[in-house]
């Protein structure tokens, strides 16, 4: 093999093992919503995970605000040991009807308050929501963190298509079509009121843990790489 080629295939191990390195340092964690998507029209059981980013702070208060220009009619939260909730209420400008009553007020703020969230975990929230708006595609929740030495973070930008992801993004909840039967008629939306917080937190967990097995991959395919450049570079040395 000439020494062209030699520094050539160095070059490229080296690179390589540089690349798959970067690929393995996992994403700036930030507030989600899980799962990231649901059916137009209908109910759905989301979790706001929000994990704690500091090392010298716990969280101790979340906030999370409801769209006001898509209200829900029907928001109900699930008990989280250690939280208290507090559900903020407004009056709504034009009224909604739901299984024929109206509703004059929707739930705006969802606060949780009175737990911790220590450095280096995270908590889940889960929230039942529905029905869904079916005129639009997707569900802002513009979220505030509280820490306990007073810093808040504000997750409240809202992401642009084609854009790179913002510093502080809103946790958004995709909506989907609803789905049809076969003879063409819209299918009743699958109420996922019975998907509790263990359900959110496995698949959660499984992405977490498929997350670092890539990123232990990643390492010693680069470590890999590297060491063929200096093995290379060596015999070309002594040859």
């Amino acid at each position: 093999m000439n020494s062209s080629r030699m520094r050539r295939l160095t070059t490229v191990g080296a690179l390589t093992g540089s690349a798959l390195l970067m690929a393995a340092v996992p994403a700036f964690a930030h507030v989600s919503v899980t799962p990231s998507s649901a059916p137009k029209g209908g109910y759905s059981t989301v979790a706001f995970k929000v994990p704690n980013e500091r090392d010298n702070a716990s969280t101790i208060k979340v906030e999370v605000n409801l769209p006001a220009d898509h209200p829900i009619a029907s928001v109900s939260t699930q008990a989280v040991p250690g939280w208290k909730v507090e559900v903020t209420k407004t009056k709504l400008a034009k009224p909604m009807t739901m299984h024929g009553k109206q509703v004059t007020e929707a739930v705006t703020k969802i606060t949780w308050s009175g737990g911790t969230i220590e450095p280096g975990q995270f908590q889940q929230f889960p929230v039942s929501f529905g029905p869904l708006p079916d005129d639009t595609d997707q569900l802002v929740f513009k979220a505030l963190q509280t820490y306990s030495n007073n810093e808040v973070v504000r997750w409240i930008e809202e992401e642009k298509a084609g854009a790179a992801e913002p510093a502080n993004p809103a946790p958004a909840l995709k909506l989907t079509a609803a789905a049809t039967d076969a003879h063409g008629a819209a299918a009743p939306a699958a109420d996922t009121k019975a998907k509790d917080t263990t359900t959110a937190a496995a698949d959660s967990d499984s992405s977490d843990s498929t997350a670092r097995i890539l990123g232990v991959a990643g390492i010693v395919i680069g470590v890999i790489g590297v060491a063929f450049g200096v093995l290379a570079g060596r015999r070309r040395t002594s040859a």
